[in-house]
């Protein structure tokens, strides 16, 4: 027997593995271009740091919180959702605060899921969605997904092979790592065969605003009887460069909602008290930030894949994330993602993160975060173009 049993159902973090490289080759002296992590180099807006520090000041803000979040953030959450979906939320009983999308998320399928419960998520997709069941004691099954993959499909035929049925799909669009995007009619069918086979949805909607060329990301709760099924995660670290603020919130079916708020009043306080005040101002006051925020990424996207292009490297372009997922040249496809990601560092001097580590079924393909400004990025294309 081992001290940390949960932990000898993880695997090690591929990540971590060229990340250490990474830093080795920078202890080094080697200027190596960060393309790896998603983690926005954006500072957050001055008008939502400025509502922190006043309400940091004042004393009564620094007592212990409400687990659920504070009324008026419910409140801003649900004109959010009436202003940007034109979906009704109660903010009482539909929505919930959370530390962030990985904490609500971890503790929602924390209380849902016993030990052998399968759980459906894509593959490849955002770590914390298949480990958080893992880590329950769930049985994640992984659903292909990519630009050669039918989605829907693959569910479907996932659903008539398994047994135990599954409890609860994990879905996320515009998809980290993929970049997938999906149409409110692809929800609509979500939906209706998650009624039709007693499943419980949970979206994560991260990227909601980093959309290009017109696209515009649907809501989960915008299809009929959504609510009745699912419930959907958003998180102001991307929309609003607050990715270390950690404010997210969950939103949809009240019962789900109240089992999160129940097992959240057992783990937490809340988020401290000002945060929760400066998230009201992000969500009610003006949106210019927002849009400025998603044109700096639209043009770091096309730097990056009209540079990758010109260096031989065909990409397409994404209409949706902070990423661009690309599959691994030719001629290196044999390296697979986690030496090719090593070669990039040694001779490219660019760090990405591996396909592998979002699933298995992304070995083919790495993942460039657009979380450098365009000179950086050029810098990066000009040290690909040297191995191409």
């Amino acid at each position: 027997m081992t001290k940390f049993a949960r932990l000898d159902r993880l695997p090690p973090y591929v990540f971590a593995t060229v990340n250490e490289i990474k830093m080795k080759a920078r202890r080094a002296g080697e200027d190596v271009v960060d393309l790896g992590m998603g983690n926005p180099d954006l500072g957050t807006p001055h008008h939502i740091v400025d509502k922190l520090v006043e309400a940091a000041r004042k004393p009564h803000n620094h007592r212990y919180s409400a687990s659920r979040g504070i009324t008026k953030l419910r409140m801003a959450i649900a004109g959010w959702y009436k202003r940007r979906f034109d979906v009704d939320i109660d903010p009482d009983r539909e929505a919930i605060v959370t530390i962030g999308v990985k904490e609500g998320l971890s503790h929602l399928i924390l209380v849902t899921i016993r030990p052998g419960d399968v759980v459906f998520t894509p593959n490849p997709t955002y770590p914390i969605h298949p480990f958080s069941s893992i880590i329950a004691g769930g049985d994640v099954r992984g659903i292909p997904m990519g630009p050669d993959s039918d989605f829907f499909e693959n569910l479907i035929d996932a659903t008539k092979q398994t047994w135990p049925r599954p409890k609860i799909l994990i879905i996320s669009f515009p998809h980290n790592p993929t970049t997938e995007v999906v149409s409110l009619e692809f929800f609509q069918k979500i939906v209706d065969f998650a009624k039709e086979n007693d499943i419980m949805v949970i979206h994560d909607l991260a990227y909601a605003d980093l959309v290009y060329d017109g696209y515009r990301a649907p809501s989960l709760l915008q299809a009929k009887g959504a609510k009745d099924v699912g419930v959907e995660f958003f998180s102001l670290s991307k929309s609003y460069s607050m990715a270390g603020w950690r404010v997210g919130f969950c939103v949809g079916n009240a019962e789900t909602i109240g089992a999160l708020q129940r097992i959240k009043s057992y783990l937490d306080y809340g988020i401290f008290q000002p945060i929760q005040i400066a998230s009201i101002i992000a969500l009610n006051g003006p949106q210019d930030c927002v849009e400025e925020i998603r044109q700096t990424y639209k043009q770091r996207r096309d730097t990056l894949v009209t540079g990758l292009n010109r260096a031989g490297w065909p990409i397409e372009s994404p209409k949706g994330t902070m990423f661009v997922w690309a599959k691994i040249p030719d001629n290196f496809q044999h390296m697979g993602s986690v030496e090719f990601s090593k070669f990039l560092i040694h001779e490219a001097q660019v760090a990405v993160s591996p396909g592998l580590g979002f699933g298995e079924y992304g070995d083919k393909y790495v993942r460039f975060a657009l979380i450098e400004n365009n000179m950086r990025i050029n810098q990066a294309v000009r040290g690909i173009r040297k191995i191409m």
